[in-house]
């Protein structure tokens, strides 16, 4: 498996959750290093088919040898569209592994982290058209204030869009430096690593619409799995953990349990195990970044079919 660009969290358990059926087809809605999918490909037999996803341009330089596989330079949004385009209906199982790569992370010119300078950029996928710099230069106060509390939880979030509006368009949010220093009077003395963090965070998200993009793929995924098919998610925020506790526990990503005119109540996952699965304390020294992993596994059920 592929460790330099990325270390694959749960790797065992996530992949003895998905592949229950050697022949079957699967997929990874987050190819990175290979690192999950090489675990998949060697969990297959001649059968059995992988299709992965990547957006982002450099994922696909570690593309993996091998006729089973299918590599899509798409966002998984696009999962349910693209599987009708190969005329498949559903599918044994799906992986996905979110967040962000120790890859992009440590590349300076990216713009991801903190701690290293560089263009404020934060773009998976190098196409798109909107970046971090262009978000602070252009968004609204209404704007930024949503950014800021869903997706950072930023205590001070009104100060810090009031410091940042009055400065908009003035080349001070180019570079991960030049944003820092603009802002330096707002982060706290006491912990300012996790300050900044939060802030990259909630940028990111905003960035690469990875909330939007999330949950149009648990509102298909019902309806892409076989029965006793798998969806198995690794989430690294409470944001993204919400939603798929809500689908396999609740049956939609409101977290409110709905019924028929009859009462009753129709769950197109089962929950297995009932709560989320996280890493040993041995990954998590191995792999610090693996510290917020939370893995929740859903068992497709016959209901609605």
């Amino acid at each position: 498996m592929e460790t330099t660009y990325h270390i694959p969290v749960l790797f065992k358990e996530s992949i003895d959750a998905l592949v229950l059926n050697p022949s079957g087809t699967y997929i990874d809605l987050t190819f990175g290093g290979g690192g999950h999918s090489s675990g998949i490909l060697k969990a297959l037999d001649s059968k059995g088919r992988l299709i992965a996803f990547d957006k982002d341009t450099d994922a696909h330089k570690n593309t993996i040898d091998d006729k089973r596989l299918t590599l899509v330079k798409h966002n998984f949004r696009y999962l349910k569209q693209y599987l009708a385009y190969l005329g498949i209906s559903k599918v044994d199982g799906i992986l996905g592994d979110l967040g962000i790569s120790s890859h992009q992370i440590n590349t300076d010119s990216r713009g991801f982290a903190h701690r290293f300078n560089g263009p404020l950029d934060m773009r998976m996928d190098p196409l798109s058209s909107l970046s971090a710099a262009n978000i602070l230069d252009t968004y609204s106060e209404k704007e930024l204030l949503r950014v800021f509390n869903e997706y950072g939880e930023i205590k001070n979030a009104f100060k810090l869009v009031h410091h940042i509006i009055p400065q908009q368009n003035t080349g001070k949010f180019d570079t991960v430096e030049s944003f820092k220093h603009a802002i330096e009077t707002l982060i706290p003395q006491k912990d300012p690593s996790k300050y900044l963090s939060q802030v990259f965070q909630a940028l990111r998200i905003e960035v690469n619409q990875e909330m939007s993009d999330l949950q149009t793929l648990l509102e298909d995924a019902a309806q892409l799995l076989k029965v006793d098919g798998r969806l198995v998610i690794i989430s690294y925020h409470s944001l993204e953990d919400r939603l798929v506790k809500n689908l396999l526990l609740k049956g939609q990503l409101k977290g409110r349990l709905e019924s028929d005119v009859f009462g009753r109540v129709s769950l197109p996952f089962k929950a297995e195990p009932h709560k989320a699965i996280i890493p040993s304390e041995e990954e998590i020294s191995i792999n610090p970044r693996s510290r917020s992993a939370k893995m929740r596994v859903g068992i497709k059920l016959a209901t609605n079919e």
